[in-house]
């Protein structure tokens, strides 16, 4: 049966750190470039990290560069993204999308991101005090 989705989404305190990650089954996502977005409302789709298939390269946004760490662990089909010194401004859904042997280009580089073939239905991510 096909999943891919994300989980790991909450409530944090400024500061906080969570998280998040983007599990498939039905296809291996080693084979997949991987993004990272996010929405706020009222707000467009950010891209905020991305790993490529092929060196497992990484891209960050400046918004969160040193912040958050985007990585795999291939023994269990899942990528993660960490978020640490999260602010309020990190509120959003996060969004995880696999693109068949893309490069961060797809995500984060001017790219069409919704060439991707798989996108998640997102997961809340609140940083309140």
């Amino acid at each position: 049966q096909f999943q891919f989705e994300e989980s790991g989404g909450g409530l944090v305190q400024p500061g906080g750190s969570l998280r998040l990650s983007c599990t498939a089954s039905g296809i291996t996502l080693d084979y997949y470039g991987m993004g990272w977005f996010r929405q706020a409302p009222g707000k467009e789709r950010e891209g905020v990290a991305c790993i490529s298939s092929t060196d497992n390269s990484t891209r960050y946004a400046d918004s969160v560069k040193g912040r958050f760490t985007i990585y795999r662990d291939s023994a269990k089909n899942t990528v993660y993204l960490q978020m640490s010194s999260l602010k309020p401004e990190d509120t959003a859904v996060y969004y995880c999308a696999a693109g068949m042997w893309a490069p961060c280009d797809l995500f984060l580089g001017g790219s069409d991101p919704e060439d991707a073939q798989y996108w998640g239905v997102g997961t809340q991510v609140t940083v309140s005090s």
